[in-house]
């Protein structure tokens, strides 16, 4: 999240999050699907998904290659938790050198009735990524040595089944120069049918800032949705899902999309269509 290409990518396809995986963490950052309700675990619970594709915020973040995820969530009777997630990254997704996401968060959540806050924080982090020659095509700005990461701030918001969630950027997104400020708004819904079965849908709306610009090679705002349904057997999350963006993937040389990344001596658009299939368990 380099080239337009490169260094753009490198920061929208931020991390983490899972592609429309079954994930049951809250403060994750993903559009993830989540598992019809069970009984309650305890305060301390693991989570193992594996997927086609990892998809965060509508963007492939494993260059359309499978994914092994996972993570733990200690969530205290007073309502504050914390938790850490991760998920192997691919490289030319906008992590040079870089092959694994790692998600820190923590926050506090608030129940009324059918009705639910959430305040939180969440830090993502690439160990062994540099992001030296990042740049910003607008302001020129050249990123110094270091890792790539993001640092969001959210606020979240449930009745029944239905929710929404406004998360807000803290450091420059994925460490694209000048990008501190950004901001994804998202709503989300999943109902259980019943017999273990449950269809969710998803859509959100990622804000870049000082990127939004009548140009293919310069607009980072974009919009992307998701549909999907899951079955429980015994435990097991069984999920597949329609997800699809309007990022500008663009692969046009002389007017390269913000997401259309070269790689290998092939474009590909980042957000492009895709069927998500995942498979997720709670321990």
């Amino acid at each position: 999240m380099k080239p337009l290409q490169s260094t753009v990518l490198s920061m929208s396809i931020l991390a983490a999050a899972l592609s429309g995986a079954l994930l049951t963490q809250t403060a994750l950052a993903a559009d993830d699907v989540q598992a019809p309700a069970v009984a309650d675990p305890g305060p301390l619970t693991a989570n193992l998904t594996l997927v086609n594709d990892y998809r965060y915020r509508g963007l492939s973040q494993s260059n359309f290659q499978p994914a092994i995820q996972g993570g733990f969530d200690y969530a205290h009777e007073s309502g504050f938790y914390v938790g850490n997630w991760n998920s192997n990254v691919d490289s030319s997704a906008g992590y040079p050198d870089g092959n694994l996401e790692m998600d820190f968060y923590g926050g506090y959540k608030l129940a009324l009735g059918d009705f639910g806050l959430d305040f939180g924080a969440i830090y993502y982090y690439y160990p062994g990524s540099e992001k030296v020659g990042f740049t910003n095509p607008r302001s020129g700005k050249v990123n110094s040595a270091g890792t790539v990461n993001n640092g969001e701030v959210y606020i979240g918001a449930s009745w029944k089944f239905l929710s929404m969630k406004y998360s807000y950027a803290v450091t420059d997104y994925f460490s694209v120069p000048d990008t501190s400020g950004s901001s994804y708004l998202e709503f989300n819904g999943n109902y259980d049918l019943g017999n273990g079965w449950g269809v969710n849908g998803h859509l959100g709306s990622l804000w870049l800032k000082d990127y939004h610009v009548n140009s293919n090679a310069t607009d980072g705002d974009y919009v992307d949705w998701k549909i999907g349904v899951t079955k429980d057997i015994n435990g097991f999350v069984f999920g597949l899902a329609y997800v699809d963006t309007n990022a500008k993937g663009s692969c046009d040389a002389g007017n390269p999309g913000f997401y259309g990344i070269t790689y290998s001596g092939s474009c590909k658009d980042l957000g492009r269509a895709t069927a998500v299939l995942s498979l997720s368990k709670t321990f």
